[in-house]
């Protein structure tokens, strides 16, 4: 099977697609060429409207089944997601510009994942007994009502995913509202949700620009608010949500450090700045882009990156030999050409790449830059694109210093054969979220979410369950109550 770029609606609201063109038109473009492919409609407030009431609707039906019903739904939802992974994979593609030969394997498959672990978790979502002499107390895990999800353009599927798996085991309802730059396939995820047994409205998606999303946080029916986006937007969303005391949940950006030991293997520790830099073309939230090598080890390492980066094959994204796609928007693609120019000018030495790509689409070189001091905008800013900062380091003492000198605090690697200086090393650093030996690896079982400015609470693993649910407390006595009146 294949998708049409063009979908029947703008939006998928209480079961079905639904449209009012009096919204504002979105343009959908293909990053690898410039095309438009769709044409949609932002959400109106009718739209909006439905898409709160059948959700709270469709929550109170979903609260009342049991977890094990609740579960076998996202199961199921998993795996019709990967039956049909080529097509969500080719949608994916169209939508953001990703190659093929990533998204076959990077997106829906992980959204799939996402949706299988917890459904299998939605039926363990117990209370506590606690025995209190002749008294008891028990505690009962209860749902948030309904929650607001915000996505981000780079991963569209997975996110809403990520989003929807946790909420949707613990109770919840949702109301998803995807980034406009990439709009289609959410719009899947809900039709499949339906497919597999999910009440009408559970999972609600509506399109539109910072507008549709302000009227969705500060609604006071939402309880929760979960945005994967940049910090800047982080700080409207959050303050908007506790201005109605809501539960957030913020996944950020960042300026990751990924620290390479003179000690490391080198292929290693290449392919870990790859996949950290380059991977998706840059546009990933957690990437470890100043990569701080130590002395000994620098030459070597960049002679051997600048060597594997002439196997970088740009092109036709739908080209499963294509490995680096174009960034998502022209947009994207000139505040990265920007970034590239200030750190040419601030004297920053370029090893390789540093160019647009002349055509219609918005390619840009993988470009790494070595002699990168800490002051240089290019390792301060987030620049969410193909650049890589390459900065020396002598001392273990120093390279984590400087690694946490950031308002950042998302991710960070560590390359070593000294298993006990990676434990050391990651255990200093400020970060949530980890790896050693490895990048960006993010399998459901494992929490994922950041510190400082790049976050609040986490994705993924049995602790988003915490972020997803609230606690009753219930006191039960057992005998005659006294009081002194």
């Amino acid at each position: 099977m294949s998708y049409d770029t063009q979908p029947a609606a703008s939006h998928f609201v209480a079961g079905g697609y639904v449209e009012d063109t009096a919204g504002a038109e979105i343009e959908v473009i293909h990053p690898a060429t410039g095309a438009v492919i769709a044409r949609l409609h932002e959400a109106t407030d009718r739209i909006v409207e439905l898409a709160m009431v059948s959700a709270l609707e469709a929550q109170e039906v979903w609260a009342a089944m049991t977890g094990a019903e609740r579960g076998r739904v996202l199961r199921r939802a998993a795996d019709l997601i990967r039956e049909r992974n080529r097509a969500l994979s080719e949608l994916e593609t169209m939508d953001t510009g990703k190659p093929l030969q990533e998204t076959l394997v990077a997106d829906a498959a992980s959204g799939a994942d996402a949706l299988e672990y917890f459904g299998g978790l939605a039926g363990t979502l117990t209370g506590e007994h606690i025995q209190l002499g002749g008294n008891w107390a028990y505690t009962r895990r209860e749902p948030l009502g309904l929650c607001v999800g915000i996505g981000a353009w780079n991963y569209p599927t997975q996110i809403a995913c990520w989003k929807a798996a946790p909420a949707l085991a613990c109770g919840n309802a949702m109301i998803f509202k995807p980034s406009e730059t990439t709009p289609l396939c959410a719009l899947k995820v809900a039709e499949i949700l339906v497919e597999a047994g999910a009440p009408a409205g559970l999972f609600n998606v509506v399109q539109g620009r910072a507008e549709v999303g302000s009227a969705l946080v500060t609604d006071p029916r939402v309880a929760k608010v979960s945005l994967t986006g940049s910090v800047p937007t982080g700080r409207r969303v959050y303050a908007a949500a506790a201005a109605g005391i809501k539960s957030v949940t913020m996944e950020l950006g960042g300026k990751s450090p990924l620290i390479v030991f003179e000690d490391a293997d080198v292929e290693d520790a290449v392919g870990g700045a790859i996949l950290g830099n380059f991977y998706s073309s840059g546009q990933i939230c957690s990437n470890g882009t100043r990569v701080f090598v130590q002395k000994g080890l620098r030459d070597r390492f960049l002679r051997r990156l600048a060597e594997r980066l002439e196997g970088v094959v740009m092109g036709d994204p739908m080209d499963e030999a294509v490995n680096f796609g174009p960034l998502v928007s022209a947009a994207q693609r000139d505040k990265v050409v920007g970034y590239i120019r200030t750190g040419l000018g601030e004297g920053a030495r370029l090893v390789c790449g540093g160019e647009a790509v002349p055509g219609g689409g918005y390619f840009v070189q993988p470009t790494v830059f070595a002699d990168v001091t800490d002051g240089m905008v290019i390792a301060r800013d987030e620049i969410f694109g193909p650049v890589m900062a390459v900065l020396d380091f002598e001392h273990e003492d120093e390279v984590v210093r400087r690694a946490n000198a950031t308002e950042f605090g998302l991710s960070a690697g560590v390359f070593t054969r000294d298993l006990a200086r990676a434990h050391r090393v990651i255990g200093n650093l400020h970060a949530g979220t980890c790896f050693i030996n490895s990048y960006n690896d993010a399998p459901v079982e494992m929490p994922f979410g950041g510190m400082k400015m790049s976050g609040v609470g986490r994705e993924n693993a049995r602790a988003a369950i915490d972020h997803y649910s609230q606690l009753k407390s219930v006191f039960v006595r057992m005998g005659a109550v006294e009081a002194p009146y």
